[in-house]
């Protein structure tokens, strides 16, 4: 019963957190919107920082849309029953993990694992860094001349 009333609180707390999010997101697209029509008074420096500004709060909108997409597909797992079991190993995720990461779809092992390895070993997860290649040193694949890349767009 202690981790059915953990996860209820969690769900409690996930909702909380996601009506906050959709809260600030819509703050956030409107200082946006507030920025692309703002007016253009000022010197090259003061340009400069609004663009500076707007970078960041374009960015900071950005991780706050990607938690929030976390926080739903958490939301979609409690009601398939499927929260607080690691996508890895199928194995119970922790409590204490998920207080500390509500959004959390693995279990410690399998997220250092999925981390170090890029897949999670035996279940087909992911993709294999083990093919990944700057190019160089290989004697069987073929040398690529940019040239014959190049195309003429005059015509």
């Amino acid at each position: 019963m202690a981790r059915r009333d953990a996860l209820l609180r969690l769900h409690k707390t996930l909702t909380g957190r996601r009506a906050e999010l959709r809260k600030r997101l819509g703050a956030d697209m409107q200082d946006l919107r507030n920025f692309s029509v703002s007016d253009a008074t000022g010197d090259s420096a003061d340009a400069a920082f609004d663009a500076g500004s707007e970078e960041i709060a374009s960015q900071l909108a950005e991780l706050e849309a990607r938690e929030l997409m976390q926080i739903d597909r958490a939301l979609v797992r409690m009601k398939q029953g499927t929260y607080g079991t690691c996508e890895g190993c199928q194995m119970k995720i922790p409590v204490a993990r998920l207080n500390a990461l509500p959004y959390s779809t693995c279990c410690v092992r399998c997220q250092r694992e999925l981390e170090l390895n890029g897949e999670w070993s035996g279940n087909g997860f992911g993709g294999s860094w083990d093919k990944v290649s700057d190019g160089g040193g290989t004697d069987d694949q073929p040398e690529i001349n940019l040239n014959d890349l190049e195309m003429d767009l005059s015509k």
